[in-house]
């Protein structure tokens, strides 16, 4: 069964994730983390994407991002297909590093839903119990 095409129009605002392989790790290293997060800087420079949040979660990852043009599909082929190539050199691994298709919910960037995403995005660490509750605060999260 054929899949479903991607909404894409200009001005668009997705809440993006995508997990890892089997719910494999996709940032072994702080170093896989500043690679994604270069590697999707370049994404934003080629494609004119703008990011409002992200979380990277060890084995999945969430955005919040807008395309002034309609490129999500082919923006998001060239940003997981780099990144999957330099953390496979980097680790000396080959083959798939994320599970299936990504996610991409359309998000009315007019309402209140856009602030209650972001909000869930940033709040995700938490969620997950990633630092010490008690006494940290979401800013100790890297």
């Amino acid at each position: 069964m054929a899949r479903k095409p991607r909404v894409e129009f200009e001005g668009a605002v997705y809440h993006v994730m995508c997990r890892g392989n089997r719910q494999e790790t996709i940032f072994k290293t702080d170093k896989d983390c500043e690679i994604f997060l270069d590697t999707l800087e370049e994404a934003c420079d080629r494609c004119g994407w703008k990011v409002h949040a992200f979380a990277l979660m060890g084995n999945h990852y969430h955005l919040l991002m807008e395309t002034p043009e309609a490129n999500l599909v082919d923006g998001m082929r060239w940003f997981q297909g780099t990144y999957t190539q330099r953390f496979n050199s980097l680790h000396k691994v080959w083959g798939h590093l994320f599970q299936g298709r990504y996610n991409a919910l359309l998000v009315d960037s007019d309402g209140d839903y856009f602030s209650a995403v972001a909000t869930y995005i940033h709040l995700n660490p938490a969620r997950a119990r990633c630092f010490d509750l008690e006494n940290g605060k979401l800013t100790d999260y890297k």
